[in-house]
């Protein structure tokens, strides 16, 4: 019997990691403030190691690229038995006030590009995509590439990860228009919020536009690092790009 277990035990470590064993977050867009100022979204999922469910809310200044006062709203399962929607639904009624005050699910945008790490064939640097769905012969495309800079690992992180990485995302077309418009850069500076940070990935796209028809376009990143025993971690990163009038 001991040796039966033996075998268990060896065979399970050949085996491929489980699916919970990592903790990418799945995200939700809420939507966006009538004037396209603002924007919200849900990035959830449950935690590796803990096995407690948690749901996040990030209201976000499109226009001052900053948290919305009183965001983000974070609500964490007591133990490994709540159920993920329960920790869904207190964050949720947490940040009530501040979705209702902007009536963010009246207006939830399109969810026009989503490029997650289980993609198999698309790149993780580029992304194209047409800011509104149904009218491809008139709405022009959108370009997108993310560069990534080595930055010395420190603090913990130095124990796990020979170094982290930093990001930099540019527009390179613009409504079929060829540009260069860089819409965010670490600077070689990484956040201690995204932890031992591995890598980077163009999650997305959602676009909303509002009745004066300046388009506000959110680029979701994804933020890929070490977690649990050596597993992915995943998290969102939502980065404007106001576009202005259409014509």
């Amino acid at each position: 019997m001991r040796l039966a277990h033996a075998l268990l035990a060896a065979v399970a470590m050949l085996l491929p990691v489980a699916a919970g064993a990592s903790d990418v977050s799945q995200f939700a867009p809420i939507g966006f403030s009538e004037d396209g100022k603002i924007f919200a979204f849900e990035e959830f999922g449950v935690q590796d190691g803990s096995g407690f469910p948690y749901s996040s809310i990030f209201a976000i200044d499109l226009v001052r690229d900053a948290f919305v006062d009183g965001s983000p709203v974070r609500s964490v399962g007591d133990d490994e038995q709540t159920p993920l929607a329960r920790a869904r639904r207190d964050a949720r009624r947490l940040a009530a006030p501040l979705i209702d005050a902007y009536r963010l699910p009246d207006r939830p945008g399109y969810l026009v590009a989503f490029n997650p790490e289980t993609e198999v064939d698309s790149p993780a640097d580029t992304l194209a995509y047409r800011a509104l769905p149904g009218a491809p012969d008139f709405v022009k495309p959108y370009r997108l590439k993310l560069e990534t800079v080595d930055v010395p690992a420190e603090g913990i992180c130095k124990d796990f990860v020979p170094v982290l990485k930093s990001f930099r995302l540019t527009l390179t077309e613009a409504a079929g228009t060829a540009v260069s418009r860089v819409l965010h850069d670490d600077a070689g500076k990484v956040p201690t919020s995204r932890r031992c940070v591995t890598g980077y990935r163009i999650g997305g796209v959602v676009t909303y536009m509002p009745l004066d028809m300046n388009e506000m376009h959110v680029v979701m990143v994804q933020v890929l690092s070490r977690g649990f025993e050596g597993s992915t971690d995943g998290r969102w990163i939502a980065v404007p790009l106001p576009v202005g009038p259409t014509k």
